[in-house]
C-alpha cells in the first residue's frame, strides 16, 4: 500500500509551449494578459506558481515551409508583415516566478507562418520535456505541467520522410543559445517516445486546442485535452495518479494491478483519484503477481517503481522471487486450518519473509492457490504454500479467502461499512447477502415495499428499484406512481362503473348503488367553467377594442354517470 498525500501549497510549474503561426495571432494576443490572470487563479491551489514560455512552428525546411530566399526570414512577406523566421522550438522564458517578466516576454512575440497545415507541436514538446532542468529551469520539487496551445494538428514519427529526413529522433535534448538544433536533421519523435519522456521526466501534458482539432488530440490524452485553461488546471491539480513500472528484464514475467481507495471511501476506475483537496491522502493498493519463473529457474530480484505521476518523487519496491520449491514428500502439508506445512524433514529450513513471491515447481500443488480460469496464484494477493494460500497483510484492512480474494477495504462503503455490511467484498465487488442488491449491497431484492393498495407493482405505472416505485410516465408521481396532478379523466377510467350500471340495470336504485360502490378515480381538477377573452381587431383599430368573452361549461367530475 502506497499512501499519497495531496500537500497544500505545493509548488507548480507551468510551462506555456505556443503554436505561433500566422493562424494563432488572435490567440497569442489572448495570451499577453494571461499570465498575471492565471497566477491570481492559482493562488487558491499554490502559492508558489512559476511560468515558462516557448514557441515552435515547425521544421525550417521544405516542404513544410517555403524556402524561396524572400520567405525564409520573412514568410509574410506577401502581406508586407514582417514575420519572424519558422522554426521547430525557440525556448524563450525559463521558469521563473516573476508574472511582470513573463508578460513582458510574451508581449514582444511575434508570428510566424509555415506551408503545410501539420505544425511541429510534438517534436518541440520533447525538447521541452527532456531539456527541463539543464535549460529551461524546471525545479526538482514541483509538480510540472507542460501545456500545448495550438489550432491544427502535430507531424507524427515517419511525417519526416517527405522532407528526405529518415534518421529517428534520438529522445535527447539539442538545444543550443534557447534554439532546437536537431529540428531539421531528425524525424518527429512518435506519440510512444513522447509519452515515455514526459512519464520519465514527471511531467503532465495538457492540449489546449480550438474545438475542431480536440478529437486529434483526445486520442493522445483523453483526460488532459481542453479548449478553457483554468478550470481544467485546477482538475489537473487536484488529480492524484501513480505509475507502476517493473523493470524491463522481468516485466513480463509481473502482472501488476493498482487500485486506488479515494478520500470519500470510493474506490476509482482507473490509477487516479480525482477532486483530492489539499491535505487529504489517497491510498494506492498495488498487487504484484508472479506470472512465470525465469528461464533458468533461478530465483530473482526484481525492482519495481512506483511514481505519482506529476510529482518528482517515487517509492522503490525490491522482490525476490522464489521458484525452486518442493511440495512434496520431504514437506508435509496438513488440512486447510491456521496451521503451516510441517517443516519437521526440514529443520534447518527458516519460514520465508512476507515480501517473497514464490513460485511452486509442483504443478498440481500450485493449481490449488487459483480459481478456475485464472494463471495469477491466490488473486495476486499471497503467496502459494504447498497448494494453499498466504494471504498479505495490508494496511487497509484485512485480505482473505481461500484465494485471497476478499477484503474488507476495497469496495463501495455505505454508512460506514464495506458493502453496506451486507455482504462480502470478492475481487473488489460486493457479493451481497440474500435480500439485497447494488454497487454496496444497499438497494433489497424483494419488491414489496413498491406494492400499491390496488396489490399492483408501482400502481401498474412504474418499475421498482432499490426498493422505491421509479414511474414509468414522469406525469405520475408519488410514493407508487399513484398521483397524476396533469392527467385527465377518459372512458377507460370509468369503465368498471359504466359495467355495473349496463349489469344491474337502469334503475334509479340500483344505479345508485353503482355509484357508491364505484372505486375513487385518480383525476386531475379541472375547472367547471373555462373562460377565455379573445380580443378582435380591424385593419384601423377603433378606440376601443371589440372584446368577446367566451364561457365554455364543462361537466363537474364528481357527477354521476347519467344514461
Amino acid at each position: 500500500v502506497v499512501a499519497v498525500k495531496q500537500l497544500e501549497r505545493y509548488p507548480v510549474d507551468l510551462y506555456y509551449l505556443v503554436d505561433v503561426s500566422a493562424s494563432m495571432q488572435e490567440n497569442l494576443d489572448h495570451l499577453k494578459t494571461v499570465g498575471v490572470a492565471l497566477s491570481l487563479h492559482m493562488t487558491e491551489h499554490s502559492s508558489d506558481l512559476w511560468l515558462g514560455f516557448g514557441s515552435f512552428v515547425d521544421k525550417p525546411v521544405s516542404p513544410y515551409i517555403n524556402v524561396h530566399p524572400s520567405k525564409i526570414n520573412n514568410p509574410c512577406s506577401d502581406y508586407e508583415i514582417q514575420c519572424r523566421p519558422a522554426h521547430g522550438f525557440h525556448h524563450v522564458l525559463s521558469m521563473t516566478g516573476n508574472m511582470s517578466e513573463f508578460t513582458r516576454l510574451i508581449k514582444r512575440q511575434r508570428i510566424s507562418g509555415n506551408m503545410d497545415t501539420p505544425e511541429g507541436g510534438l517534436d518541440a514538446m520533447l525538447q521541452a520535456a527532456v531539456c527541463q532542468v539543464r535549460i529551461l529551469g524546471w525545479r526538482p520539487e514541483a509538480k510540472r505541467l507542460l501545456l500545448l496551445m495550438t489550432d491544427q494538428p502535430s507531424h507524427l514519427a515517419l511525417d519526416s520522410r517527405l522532407a528526405g529526413i529518415v534518421t529517428p529522433h534520438d529522445g535527447l535534448c539539442h538545444l543550443e543559445n534557447n534554439v532546437y538544433t536537431g529540428s531539421a536533421s531528425m524525424d518527429h519523435p512518435s506519440v510512444g517516445q513522447l509519452s515515455d519522456k514526459l512519464l520519465e521526466n514527471h511531467i503532465y501534458s495538457i492540449f489546449a486546442v480550438e474545438k475542431q482539432q480536440y478529437q486529434w488530440y483526445e486520442v493522445m490524452s483523453p483526460t488532459h485535452v481542453y479548449t478553457t485553461i483554468y478550470a481544467h488546471i485546477y482538475k489537473l491539480l487536484s488529480e492524484v495518479e501513480v505509475s507502476v513500472s517493473v523493470e524491463d528484464k522481468a516485466v513480463s514475467r509481473y502482472s501488476v494491478s493498482v487500485s486506488p481507495l479515494c478520500p470519500d471511501g470510493s474506490t476509482a476506475v482507473g490509477q487516479s483519484c480525482s477532486g483530492v483537496q489539499p491535505n487529504q491522502t489517497v491510498f494506492f493498493n498495488i498487487t504484484i503477481g508472479l506470472l512465470s519463473c525465469p528461464e533458468d529457474g533461478k530465483d530473482e530480484d526484481v525492482t519495481v517503481l512506483v511514481r505519482p505521476v506529476g510529482y518528482n518523487e517515487s517509492t522503490v519496491i525490491r522482490i525476490h522471487s522464489k521458484c525452486p520449491c518442493d511440495c512434496g514428500p520431504t514437506k508435509r502439508c496438513y488440512d486447510d486450518n491456521q496451521s503451516q506445512c510441517s517443516q519437521q524433514d526440514n529443520p534447518g529450513q527458516e519460514r520465508r519473509p512476507d515480501h517473497e513471491l514464490i513460485k511452486n515447481s509442483n504443478g498440481d500443488s500450485n493449481s490449488k492457490c487459483r480459481p478456475d480460469g485464472s494463471d495469477i496464484d491466490c488473486s495476486g494477493r499471497g503467496v502459494c504454500d504447498c497448494g494453499r494460500c498466504v494471504c498479505e497483510q495490508s494496511r487497509l484492512g484485512a485480505v482473505y479467502g481461500k484465494y485471497c480474494e476478499k477484503d474488507d477495504f476495497s469496495c463501495s462503503y455505505k454508512g460506514g461499512l464495506v458493502c453496506g455490511g451486507r455482504g462480502v467484498c470478492v475481487s473488489s465487488e460486493c457479493v451481497c447477502v440474500d435480500g439485497w442488491t447494488g454497487d454496496s449491497c444497499s438497494c433489497p431484492v424483494s419488491t414489496a415495499t413498491c406494492q400499491s393498495a390496488n396489490g399492483l407493482l408501482c400502481s401498474g405505472r412504474g418499475r421498482c428499484v432499490c426498493g422505491r416505485c421509479v414511474c414509468d410516465d414522469p406525469q405520475h408521481s408519488g410514493d407508487f406512481c399513484e398521483n397524476c396532478p396533469a392527467c385527465q379523466s377518459s372512458c377507460q377510467s370509468y369503465w368498471k362503473c359504466v359495467d355495473c350500471h349496463l349489469a344491474h340495470g337502469l334503475t334509479q336504485r340500483k344505479a345508485g348503488h353503482c355509484n357508491d360502490t364505484c372505486a375513487p378515480l385518480d383525476l386531475s381538477y379541472i375547472p367547471t367553467t373555462n373562460e377565455k377573452t379573445v380580443t378582435y381587431r380591424r385593419d384601423r383599430p377603433p378606440d376601443h377594442p371589440v372584446e368577446m368573452h367566451i364561457q365554455v361549461p364543462k361537466m363537474p367530475l364528481g357527477d354521476p354517470w347519467r344514461f
